[in-house]
């Protein structure tokens, strides 16, 4: 796992349909495991028709192709890229999986499989963050009460702000938990 020529980490980022890398809670995600050190991948796409048939398909076809024949440390995925869970649980690949889409029948029962080596954070305002479709998860289910699918409370930036701070905690703590070695000079 990881990056075998250079022994850094490797996290793995993945959109949503409509929210990119650009977006607050992937470019964050991107800076915090930039600033420890870990190699980031984050494959952008365009969800299409074909995309939105076989959403766990295009996902993994994608995943595939940034990373060749590596599996990154930990993935970070929000929204649509959480159709990744199955394969991330089929390749023992920890993950933070932001807003999953837990209304689709694959990403909920990858979820409901997952051990304590994943975190799941929702809003409370968001109609596909369904943790009770999960029944029986260990993974770790968190609630962000009153915002949406983007984790914001709208019309409130501030508060907004202040929420998806405790949502960093979390991608902090997975990605400073890597038990890789960092190289030494």
């Amino acid at each position: 796992m990881g990056n075998d020529a250079d022994c850094r980490p490797l996290v793995l980022v993945l959109a949503g349909a409509g929210y990119g890398q650009q977006a607050p809670l992937l470019w964050w995600t991107s800076e915090i495991a930039a600033a420890a050190g870990c190699e980031v991948v984050a494959p952008r796409w365009h969800v299409d028709d074909a995309a939105g048939v076989d959403p766990v398909g295009f996902v993994e076809t994608a995943v595939a192709s940034a990373l060749g024949d590596r599996l990154p440390d930990l993935v970070v995925a929000k929204s649509f890229g959480c159709f990744a869970l199955p394969w991330a649980l089929r390749n023992d690949v920890p993950g933070v999986w932001l807003t999953p889409v837990l209304t689709h029948d694959d990403v909920a029962a990858a979820l409901a499989r997952a051990t304590d080596a994943h975190d799941a954070i929702g809003g409370g305002d968001d109609t596909m963050w369904r943790p009770e479709r999960a029944s029986g998860t260990r993974a770790r289910l968190r609630t962000v009460a009153a915002t949406d699918h983007s984790l914001q409370v709208p019309g409130d930036w501030r508060r907004s702000q202040r929420l998806q701070a405790d949502v960093f905690d979390v991608v902090e703590r997975r990605i400073t938990a890597l038990r890789r070695r960092m190289p030494t000079d």
